[in-house]
């Protein structure tokens, strides 16, 4: 007998009508910081819930201006960006104490980037044994936590943080 897995959120992802317009520009803008996965912003960097993650925890740092590598940045918003990186990592690290991560960057489409106009880092928290027999062997992933749950988890450590308090959710 086949087992199933049901993850019906995949489902806007595989077969959802690609729009034009930028998720990430959309996500600094949208009013509504939960429909947009957004956990942080200021005005130079954008913090967001990755919709579609390998990992629960998965979050997507990314300079509010809609560029698409480091070169086109200025010096402040590099430097943010990695200010930023570095807090959402202790943050993870309050809220779901992972073993380890994964951070990286997809320059280009041909090195795996979905959205390569705008520049975006990845952290993605990792746990030993997170990858089990369900990736290898029906080549599915299993997230364990609800979006918006995680994203309140996270809200609430940030709640009274002095870097957090210097940007608007």
């Amino acid at each position: 007998m086949v087992e199933r897995l049901w993850a019906p959120w995949r489902l806007e992802y595989v077969a959802g009508e690609r729009q034009g317009a930028c998720f990430l520009c959309e996500a600094a803008e949208i009013e509504d910081a939960a429909d947009a996965c957004r956990l942080w912003r200021d005005e130079r960097v954008l913090v967001v819930l990755n919709r579609f993650p390998y990992n629960n925890g998965h979050l997507m740092v990314a300079p509010v201006a809609h560029v698409g590598d480091f070169g086109a940045l200025d010096d402040e918003t590099v430097l943010a960006l990695v200010r930023a990186l570095e807090r959402m990592k202790d943050l993870l690290d309050e809220v779901l104490a992972p073993d380890g991560y994964n951070v990286g960057v997809n320059l280009g489409k041909a090195a795996g980037a979905g959205l390569a106009d705008h520049l975006h880092i990845h952290i993605v928290p990792r746990w030993h044994g997170d990858t089990n027999f369900m990736a290898v062997l029906a080549d599915t992933k299993v997230v364990p936590q609800a979006l918006e749950d995680l994203r309140q988890k996270l809200l609430a450590a940030l709640a009274g943080d002095e870097w957090a308090n210097a940007g608007d959710v």
